[in-house]
């Protein structure tokens, strides 16, 4: 996973917290729900790079 592909997730990790909490101050269920699938979003593309990652570690050791 790129620098740059690793701040996009967290950008969008970190925005879903926001909105989330900005929806908890304003009892905006909508806004709440909208940045609990963004975290989850960007959560869910972290773990799928860090499998393909494992798997290209795994593949560079059997190699060697």
């Amino acid at each position: 996973m790129s620098f740059t592909d690793k701040a996009k997730s967290k950008a969008q990790e970190m925005s879903g917290m926001a909105k989330e909490r900005i929806g908890d101050v304003t009892d905006n269920e909508r806004l709440r729900a909208e940045g609990a699938n963004e975290q989850s979003a960007a959560r869910t593309r972290q773990a799928g790079q860090n499998v393909k990652q494992a798997g290209r570690d795994v593949k560079d050791a059997v190699e060697k």
